[in-house]
C-alpha cells in the first residue's frame, strides 16, 4: 500500500491532549505522541477536565467511553478498578476516560448526568450510547464492544 494513501486515525494524547495522526494499521504498535513523546495508549483511563474532554470528543477518531463519577460515590469507587481493567482490554479500539462530576459540574450538566456512575460512549463528536450503574470489567468490555461493533 502506498503510504500516502494509508488511512490514518486521529488520536488525542492522554498526557498533553495534542491530536496525533497515526496510521490505522499501526495503532496496536505502541505509538507515541509527536509533541510530548508519551505513549498514546497507556492501558488505563484518561482523567479529563472540561477542556480536555472537548478535545478528546471533538478531535479524536476513536470511540470515547467516559465514566462520569464522583469521589464520594461508593458504586463509582467500586467500579473504578473494573473500568481500568476494561481500558487495558479495549485500547486501541476505544479510549476510556473519567470525568469527576464534582470538578466538572457544568460538563456533567451539559450531558444531563442524573446518576453516577454513568458511562457515555461518544463517536465522531456525538453521544451514541449511555448506561448507568456500576459494572464489572467483563460487562464493561461487552457493552463497549457491542456498541462499537
Amino acid at each position: 500500500m502506498n503510504p500516502e494513501n494509508a488511512s490514518t486515525t486521529q488520536v488525542v494524547c492522554p498526557a498533553c491532549h495534542t491530536t496525533n495522526r497515526v496510521p490505522s494499521a499501526r495503532l496496536s504498535e505502541g505509538p507515541s505522541c509527536g509533541r510530548c513523546g508519551e505513549p498514546l495508549f497507556a492501558g488505563k483511563p484518561v482523567e479529563l477536565d472540561a477542556e480536555a474532554f472537548d478535545r478528546h470528543v471533538g478531535r479524536g477518531d476513536l470511540p470515547l467511553v467516559v465514566d462520569f463519577w464522583a469521589p464520594w460515590c461508593g458504586p463509582c469507587r467500586t467500579m473504578a478498578p473494573a473500568f481500568a481493567q476494561a481500558a487495558a482490554q479495549l485500547e486501541p479500539a476505544a479510549r476510556l476516560a473519567k470525568v469527576n462530576t464534582e470538578e466538572a459540574q457544568a460538563l456533567a450538566a451539559r450531558h444531563a448526568i442524573r446518576s453516577i456512575p454513568t458511562m457515555v460512549l461518544f463517536r465522531q463528536g456525538r453521544e451514541v450510547a449511555r448506561i448507568s450503574g456500576a459494572m464489572g470489567a467483563a460487562d464493561i468490555v461487552r457493552w463497549v464492544r457491542g456498541q462499537i461493533g
